[in-house]
């Protein structure tokens, strides 16, 4: 994000009656008035603003629902603030949540820091050859 952008400043907008179906790159800071489905990936802050609804994967460092519903997988690596009337649908990881009084949440939640790479699975032993679901005496 350039660091000459004021606090408040937004870089890019889908205003209402706006529909886009897709995957969403961006730097800065971007806020969703319209309706959104597909993928989301940012190192910096989504907005979700009053009567948005996102249907996504997101993959942001900070996300703030002001109002609209998401419905989808929420990572951030620094916050998500969710405010009332907001509504979200999903499991949710980072290190720091905020939940207001009166938002609809459905989903888990995890507060830990967020890897680069997803978790990988434990590796499984391997059944020997022609021994598969035998016992040993």
């Amino acid at each position: 994000m350039d660091p000459s952008l004021p606090a408040t400043e937004i870089t890019a907008l889908l205003g209402r009656g706006t529909h886009f179906e897709g995957k969403l790159h961006f730097e800065g800071r971007v806020r969703i008035d319209g309706t959104f489905k597909g993928e989301i990936q940012s190192d910096d802050t989504l907005i979700i603003g009053d009567g948005a609804e996102v249907h996504a994967e997101i993959d942001v460092a900070t996300m703030i629902v002001r109002g609209g519903a998401v419905h989808g997988n929420v990572r951030a690596k620094t916050a998500i603030e969710i405010h009332a009337p907001g509504k979200l649908h999903g499991n949710i990881q980072s290190p720091s949540v905020f939940i207001d009084r009166g938002v609809e949440f459905q989903g888990s939640c995890r507060m830990d820091a967020i890897d680069a790479k997803p978790l990988a699975k434990a590796p499984q032993a391997a059944a020997a050859p022609g021994r598969v679901g035998q016992a040993s005496a």
